[in-house]
């Protein structure tokens, strides 16, 4: 419990930011309001503060909770970039990695490899980017791997589940992409996740969603397991009473199960992603259910995005085609096997043959377009049917054709769900729903949705007035804060931790999306690292971001490992300081 502080003006401060717009994350009315900080905490909130440190104008500006993404994919990223851009760019302050399964802790040193393959396939992470830039020698348990990222440094405050696909791995090698988990096995998996439990992880997280395929396109190790071992896995959150459950629903987990899963458990579960599609009916029913369990007290929360979910894919990747049989056959083999498939006819009616099978893709041919031709610069931005039209071929002709021209580097841009915003405005009015999915950290050149808390407030708030501004800020602060039971950060209260955006309501956008190379082992990603009316960002108390750039040469990083909850963790060790 933090003392008591008095609403007065506050000598001493390290710095008052005046003169703003305070919407504090409670979902309560906006008011003028200062915000004063000392040694990392909010000490002051009123009017007139008298600062013993530097004062921040932010008039006409709205100050707000730093933002909490909740689905990203930094457990790898963060040792090479602490600073986990672009998501530091936009305001966010809280992020929480190892989703759907694929934490990279625990790993045995034999298995490193097989786990990057396994990465490299379903996330779209570079092989040698995660093999030269994870400091895998420094850690093998879950525990030692939050030690790492502590030791490190982390520029924002960092959170991360412990991943059944990783701890399968751990236990089991090879075997696990293979078989169901013997009787011992499921126990020394459960050990796994109650260490990592105890030491600090924010949750569990699972995957059996159909578009997940790894090593060598086969199922990942989480889909080769079932409803059994999940449950096993899962009793450690129970009974240390900690912890949140995300999962992917599928075959193994249909979403009624989800609902029995919490309520005999009493953790809070989420799942990834209640997004639509043009025509589609199934939010509907889906939604329904959740407002039904709602209302008898079963927390379940689908997370929602507010941006089209788009993929730019490349044919050495070709992450949107991996589901159908014919392309998932070609995820273990070499670039120059898959050219010499691409250019087989009796494949590629193979390939045509299953997608007209009703083989489920992520392709829409309506939306495919080509996004990046050193070749063809005249055909960017086209669509392929029309292109496949002019040619008299399939579709996916064109696509082959022009990748062999630049051996594999064509890019295609794929809208693959969430194209239809009437719905997406829909989905982000509904209180049961959790604003996520972003994927930071994961399909790097393939998207960039870490700039959707920007996005979310300037063109859904701002342009569209979906919600009022006061509703959109809980849903960026303290919605995920309460549901992660992360008591010290979402909203702007005397005592807690001095995590704040200010930004213009008036500008805010996310800015253009760039490619570079700045990753390890010459690894390429697309960044948004320009957004606008993005004036200032601290975190715990510490500016990362000031006059609307990020300040480069702060000699801390001021993040803080989230070790569970906030509250003392059970080892002793996960108090926040």
């Amino acid at each position: 419990m933090y003392s008591p502080v008095v609403d007065t003006p506050t000598a001493g401060s390290e710095f008052v930011v005046r003169g703003g717009t305070l919407v504090d994350g409670t979902g309560g009315p906006r008011r003028r309001a200062d915000v004063a900080v000392r040694n990392g905490r909010i000490v002051g909130i009123g009017t007139r503060l008298r600062a013993g440190g530097r004062e921040i104008d932010a008039s006409g500006r709205v100050v707000a909770p730093g933002f909490v993404d909740v689905h990203t994919h930094y457990d790898a990223q963060v040792f090479w970039d602490p600073d986990l851009t672009p998501s530091s760019h936009h305001g966010v302050t809280t992020v929480v990695a190892g989703n759907c399964g694929f934490s990279i802790a625990p790993a045995r040193p034999e298995g490193v490899e097989l786990l990057a393959r396994t990465l490299q396939h379903v996330e779209d992470m570079n092989f040698d980017t995660l093999v030269s830039g994870v400091p895998w020698a420094e850690f093998r348990t879950f525990s030692q791997y939050l030690d790492a990222v502590e030791r490190r440094g982390v520029g924002l405050n960092y959170a991360c589940y412990v991943g059944h696909t990783a701890v399968r791995l751990y236990v089991m090698g090879d075997e696990a992409y293979v078989r169901p988990a013997t009787p011992t096995e499921i126990d020394r998996m459960q050990a796994e996740v109650r260490d990592a439990m105890i030491s600090g992880a924010i949750g569990f997280a699972s995957s059996t969603a159909s578009t997940h395929n790894g090593d060598g396109g086969r199922p990942v190790p989480s889909r080769v397991s079932d409803l059994h071992e999940l449950e096993h896995l899962l009793a450690p959150l129970g009974e240390l009473g900690r912890g949140v459950v995300s999962l992917l629903p599928g075959t193994q987990i249909p979403h009624n199960d989800m609902f029995r899963i919490q309520r005999s458990l009493g953790r809070p579960v989420t799942w990834t992603a209640l997004v639509s599609s043009k025509g589609s009916t199934a939010h509907l029913e889906v939604t329904a259910a959740h407002e039904r369990a709602q209302a008898v007290g079963i927390d379940v929360r689908p997370q929602v995005s507010c941006r089209p979910i788009v993929f730019q894919v490349t044919m050495a990747e070709p992450f949107v085609f991996n589901t159908v049989p014919s392309f998932s056959r070609l995820m273990g083999t070499t670039l120059d096997e898959r050219r010499a498939s691409y250019r087989d006819p009796e494949w590629r009616d193979e390939a045509w043959a299953d997608m007209n099978r009703g083989a489920r893709s992520f392709v829409d041919w309506d939306t495919l377009r080509v996004a990046e031709s050193d070749a063809h610069p005249e055909l960017i931005g086209r669509r392929v049917l029309d292109i496949a039209r002019e040619r008299a071929v399939r579709p996916l002709d064109v696509v082959l054709d022009l990748s062999l021209e630049e051996r594999l580097a064509t890019r295609f841009w794929s809208e693959v769900a969430n194209n239809d915003p009437e719905v997406v405005g829909w989905l982000l009015r509904r209180d049961h729903v959790l604003l996520g999915l972003a994927d930071s950290g994961a399909h790097v050149s393939q998207l960039c949705d870490a700039c959707f808390a920007t996005d979310f407030l300037g063109s859904w708030i701002r342009d569209k007035e979906l919600l009022p501004l006061e509703r959109a800020v809980q849903m960026l602060t303290g919605d995920p804060a309460a549901f992660f039971e992360l008591t010290d950060r979402g909203t702007i209260e005397l005592g807690k931790a001095a995590d704040l955006v200010v930004f213009d309501p008036d500008s805010v956008a996310p800015g253009p999306l760039r490619r570079v190379r700045d990753f390890p082992a010459n690894g390429e990603r697309l960044t948004a690292d320009a957004p606008l009316g993005v004036d200032h960002v601290f975190v715990n108390g510490c500016a990362i971001r000031q006059d609307g750039r990020p300040v480069s040469d702060r000699a801390t990083r001021p993040g803080t490992v989230l070790r569970g909850s906030e509250a003392p963790a059970i080892s002793g060790r996960g108090v926040d300081a």
